[in-house]
């Protein structure tokens, strides 16, 4: 297809970051999966693409620049243009602000907030640059650029023992925010996306202890855990043309985690 996007899916190679692999692939995008799981992100390419025609697969470490130069490097030499960027890659590390290291803290921030950071100008400095290379900013004719960054709930509400990445998500909503004002004259839409909870590796183990079900059923309105696909589909509407007047926003997938004031009644 002469008109598929090329998608950069940071993270991509399992949970919340695979579904939106998929999602793309499936809506005929060509894919780059950027994880620093090697083996897994391998199988995640091949899985879906073993001829490599539309998926690629870019061993990165969002938080080293030379890989972040390299992902961007790659990813032209393979299709061209960057069209969408869903920045994705997060990791957690329990520890609050008694018992948490400097250390850890620093780790976190290092690939959930810099490593965003980094990815994101790399990404936006390409975008800025193939539209002035057309002269038309914001015409009919203008690549519709989109930028989705992977919050969280725990933006908003905390935790007491996942500091670093509350921080980290608190701190990706204002790069949101504030990457949407400067871009948006180039008409490049800039949004984040917040997932509550999600069956994801992270929480894993609580298919299996009924009390920790119970707890996150009792702040979840919808009285479930979300499947990773449904996070994908918000994805993917923020990076399509049916969100083109959205940008700067943030978008829980929550299940009315956010709007709950009280904890649900049994």
């Amino acid at each position: 297809m002469a008109d598929r996007r090329v998608v950069i899916v940071t993270g991509g190679a399992q949970g919340i970051g695979y579904a939106c692999v998929r999602r793309f692939f499936n809506d005929g995008d060509n894919v780059v999966i950027a994880d620093k799981d090697k083996e897994a992100g391998k199988q995640a390419a091949d899985k879906l693409d073993a001829s490599g025609e539309h998926v690629l697969f870019v061993p990165t470490d969002v938080s080293d620049k030379l890989s972040v130069h390299n992902l961007i490097a790659e990813t032209l030499s393979k299709f061209g243009v960057i069209d969408v960027l869903v920045n994705n890659a997060g990791i957690i590390v329990k520890g609050g602000i008694l018992d948490l290291n400097l250390k850890d803290f620093d780790k976190v921030l290092s690939v959930n907030l810099r490593g965003a950071f980094m990815v994101a100008q790399a990404v936006s400095k390409h975008m800025v640059s193939v539209l002035d290379d057309s002269d038309d900013r914001s015409g009919a004719s203008r690549r519709p650029f989109s930028i989705i960054n992977m919050s969280s709930v725990n933006a908003v509400v905390a935790i007491s023992d996942i500091l670093a990445y509350e921080v980290s998500k608190g701190g990706i909503n204002q790069l949101t925010k504030g990457m949407a004002l400067q871009l948006a004259p180039y008409g490049i839409r800039v949004n984040g996306v917040g997932p509550g909870s999600i069956k994801t590796d992270m929480l894993a183990g609580v298919a299996e202890n009924q009390d920790a079900l119970d707890m996150i059923h009792s702040r979840t309105p919808l009285g479930r855990i979300a499947h990773p696909d449904e996070v994908a589909s918000v994805v993917a509407f923020l990076a399509s043309t049916d969100a083109s007047y959205i940008t700067g926003e943030c978008i829980y997938v929550d299940g009315g985690r956010l709007a709950l004031n009280y904890v649900m009644a049994k």
